[in-house]
């Protein structure tokens, strides 16, 4: 098996554990720019051929097949290393590659990993964590301790303890107790990025429990309790965002906390995903009453916005007399309201194509100008 090497990277010494095959003087002759042979002539610009693109072709590995024979743990460190120091990122990508395989479901591999990782930098501890995140053994109960612990470390470097928070991702689920763990590193105001991993990762394994069991409701509670605790606008932002990837009914026990972060929440965005929360509940019509309370309390025209649009959402057709009321008090939503009345009398139904449907006149969307 041949591996490519960027163009333009050192190849690496015998010394390295692995060879580079040099170019063939055919390959060199293909690349030009050599100099005139002796006794020819330089046509004129008028007489030369046109030119044809010639794209480098990177040099390959020789004996990457009997490191696969012989590869193991032992080995792996050095192969590694000597990647990173060529600065070969294919090949770096490849024994990631081969490192989740060497672990599997081997828990004791899993820890040497871990241990491997601590004290290490990227490119080599994302190589180390990323590979573990995708092999079973991650699931261990003993190895995801061990992230854990690595991820709470206030002695640890804030790039390894969100790489190991980051490796616990792929968790089939979270237990009371590791929940709770994760909220308290999300609630630390000391160490940002951290937080902001810890709350994407409890987000994802409920992404991934939700999907295989229907089972959200511890999660979102924690989470939830982030977005109103945090002092990190990022944080709260991502808390309330990480529900979207599985869009699980919002239940009434949430809507006193929602509600608070709808028309309290000092920052504009934060506001608008409390809004955009709430659009998507098995209680609409006690929806429809928070976002008439907060509509009222609210001055921003983006916040407003997106309590108006997202009431469409959560209603449909039944949101129109609350959308009535909303353009009468702020006439910047009459062609808003007008808009969706006519959408819904022409027989459309569906909220996706009402807002493919729908003029864009507030010039608050995100780029994409999705609904969120």
């Amino acid at each position: 098996m041949a591996l490519l090497l960027p163009w333009g990277a050192r190849a690496p010494s015998p010394g390295d554990g692995l060879s580079a095959a040099a170019p063939s003087s055919l390959t060199a002759s293909a690349a030009g720019g050599g100099a005139s042979e002796p006794g020819t002539t330089t046509p004129s610009p008028e007489e030369q051929p046109p030119a044809v693109e010639q794209i480098p072709m990177p040099g390959c590995w020789d004996g990457l097949q009997a490191f696969d024979r012989t590869a193991s743990m032992d080995t792996f460190r050095d192969a590694l290393r000597a990647a990173i120091a060529n600065r070969d990122r294919y090949l770096a990508g490849y024994l990631q590659e081969r490192l989740t395989e060497l672990v599997g479901n081997d828990a004791s591999r899993a820890l040497q990993v871990i241990e491997w990782a601590q004290g290490t930098h990227h490119p080599e501890l994302g190589v180390y964590l990323e590979a573990l995140k995708a092999a079973p053994a991650v699931h261990d109960a003993k190895v995801a301790d061990r992230l854990m612990k690595m991820g709470e470390d206030k002695a640890g470097t804030l790039q390894s303890r969100s790489a190991a928070l980051d490796a616990l991702e792929t968790q089939r689920r979270l237990g009371p107790a590791d929940l709770k763990r994760l909220k308290a590193v999300a609630l630390d105001e000391t160490v940002d990025s951290v937080a902001w991993v810890a709350t994407r990762t409890l987000g994802r394994v409920m992404k991934e429990d939700f999907e295989r069991t229907g089972n959200y409701a511890p999660y979102w509670k924690e989470l939830l309790d982030v977005s109103t605790k945090s002092d990190d606008m990022a944080v709260r932002l991502l808390a309330l965002e990480m529900p979207s990837y599985s869009n699980p009914l919002i239940e009434e026990d949430s809507f006193d906390e929602l509600a608070k972060i709808l028309s309290s929440d000092r920052e504009r965005d934060v506001r608008e995903m409390a809004a955009f929360r709430l659009g998507v509940t098995s209680e609409p019509k006690k929806a429809l009453e928070i976002y008439r309370a907060a509509f009222d309390k609210e001055h921003d025209v983006c916040v407003r916005w997106a309590i108006f649009r997202f009431a469409v959402r959560v209603a449909g057709a039944d949101a129109l007399p609350l959308l009535l009321e909303f353009s009468q008090k702020d006439p910047r939503f009459v062609r808003d309201y007008t808009e969706f009345r006519d959408l819904y009398a022409s027989g459309t139904v569906d909220f996706a194509r009402i807002w493919l449907g729908k003029g864009e006149h507030h010039s608050c969307l995100v780029e994409e100008g999705a609904p969120h």
